[in-house]
């Protein structure tokens, strides 16, 4: 018997768009007859070579998404993929910038989206939460534009706000008034950073965004006087392994710092980033690491308690949540 299959997993990093799979992008490619084929092999998987290649092979797959009633069905595919595999929460990163893209308000795009977590919670009991991100190349007026935008439409499900794009481009200290005022409306504050950038971009982060969770944060691996503070501040990791190996932050699993990071008593998790294009799943992350660094089910289940705890979502929801894992 696998432990993980039967482990309540719980992730907190994860793109919708990213999560798409193929066989939903090619159905939304033929209604709008939109040509994928070259991001997609003869076995359907997403294909890209380096980090730019996967930017675009991202576009694409997200450009075939254009109305509100496309994003429910991508959130509730995603919802109940997640569910499958024994999670009982998960959060998602939307990106109010791409909507924009296809055309779509802000409005319309998280109604969708919470439309298709609110089905897949009918059907399998996952709860559900979304995290808006601006773009850090996209500069700081454009990230305060999404701060803006989102405090000003406050819903149930956004509950979270956070950084993404690529973090070697604008210093967060230019993103610290957007930060401030998603704090202020009482958004959960997270930032990708210590992926790409070093242990710097993690400084930094925490100094001058004053979030509790990091996006990757692995790179901090490379500061021990950092890793002292993440124990000391109850930081939590949003750790994406496959991704980072898949992007080559890591060669292999097995040099990947999770391990040692969760050793020297830094908060950790496990998440997918954007689980198609990496081929990983959040079931393969719990299983792959396990199987890799030898952890059993208690490790685990401390994983996903990790997690709860540090879910953006009311005191209500996470006590279901831990009773419901404690059950397992």
């Amino acid at each position: 018997m696998i432990e993980h299959i039967t482990v309540p997993k719980a992730e907190l990093h994860c793109h919708i768009e990213g999560a798409a799979p193929s066989s939903l992008v090619l159905r939304m490619a033929a209604k709008y007859s939109i040509d994928v084929t070259s991001i997609l092999d003869n076995k359907r998987r997403y294909v890209w070579s380096d980090f730019t290649s996967f930017l675009q092979a991202y576009d694409l797959a997200s450009s075939v998404f254009r109305t509100q009633a496309d994003y429910a069905e991508l959130s509730e595919t995603y919802f109940r993929l997640l569910a499958a595999e024994g999670a009982i929460y998960g959060e998602i990163f939307i990106s109010p910038d791409h909507a924009e893209n296809a055309g779509l308000s802000y409005s319309a795009y998280v109604e969708g989206l919470a439309e298709g977590i609110e089905r897949a919670k009918e059907a399998t009991g996952i709860e559900g939460r979304m995290i808006a991100i601006g773009v850090r190349h996209f500069g700081a007026a454009a990230v305060e534009r999404v701060a803006k935008t989102v405090v000003s439409n406050p819903h149930k499900m956004v509950t979270g706000f956070g950084l993404a794009g690529d973090e070697r481009d604008g210093h967060p200290a230019n993103f610290a008034k957007a930060f401030r005022m998603a704090g202020d409306a009482g958004l959960g504050l997270t930032a990708h950073a210590g992926e790409f950038g070093g242990p710097d971009s993690i400084i930094a982060a925490l100094d001058f965004l004053r979030v509790k969770r990091l996006g990757h944060g692995v790179r901090a691996i490379e500061d021990k006087s950092l890793v002292e503070r993440l124990v000391r501040d109850r930081i939590v990791l949003e750790v994406c392994p496959g991704s980072n190996t898949a992007l080559g932050v890591y060669s292999v699993l097995r040099f990947h710092p999770v391990n040692m990071l969760r050793k020297a008593g830094v908060r950790i998790t496990l998440n997918s980033d954007d689980p198609p294009f990496f081929h990983t799943t959040l079931g393969k992350e719990y299983s792959s690491v396990s199987t890799t660094f030898g952890w059993g089910r208690q490790e685990q289940l401390a994983l996903t308690r990790t997690a709860i705890e540090a879910a953006f979502c009311d005191a209500a929801t996470k006590q279901r949540l831990i009773v419901r894992l404690d059950s397992a």
